[in-house]
């Protein structure tokens, strides 16, 4: 069985409905393993926390990250994936980092952004749209 990549709008709908299906599916996943996650994604659910809810929120969900997920380092090897992937594919620069995260683990990329949900793509994906954990 693959292991799971989270991209931030995994992460962002666990935190902001705590009973949807997607959130249910990333909680169990959390629940299992120790699903992988790109340091620019954690990024940006750092900036998307803190507008909402303050520095001291933004920095408590990171911690709590860092206890849930294995983070992945954005080297130079996963910048250059994640701009082969953005140059191949119309998707944000964060997602193309996701799915670089995704390919370098092996693991599936759970995610509920259009933009990854790519037929055909070289990453794995599971739409979280479509959940019924």
């Amino acid at each position: 069985m693959a292991g799971k990549c989270l991209d931030s709008w995994a992460v962002v709908e666990l935190l902001n409905a705590e009973n949807t299906p997607p959130a249910l599916r990333v909680a169990a996943t959390l629940d299992r393993e120790r699903p992988v996650m790109s340091w620019l994604n954690a990024g940006e659910v750092f900036y998307i926390v803190r507008r909402r809810n303050g520095d001291r929120a933004a920095h408590d969900t990171l911690r709590d990250l860092r206890h849930a997920v294995e983070f992945d380092d954005v080297t130079p090897e996963r910048v250059v994936a994640a701009a082969r992937i953005k140059s191949d594919y119309p998707i944000a620069f964060a997602d193309a980092f996701a799915a670089a995260t995704a390919i370098a683990h092996d693991a599936v990329l759970l995610t509920g952004d259009p933009e990854l949900l790519v037929d055909g793509a070289p990453w794995q994906w599971e739409d979280l749209r479509e959940a019924v954990d």
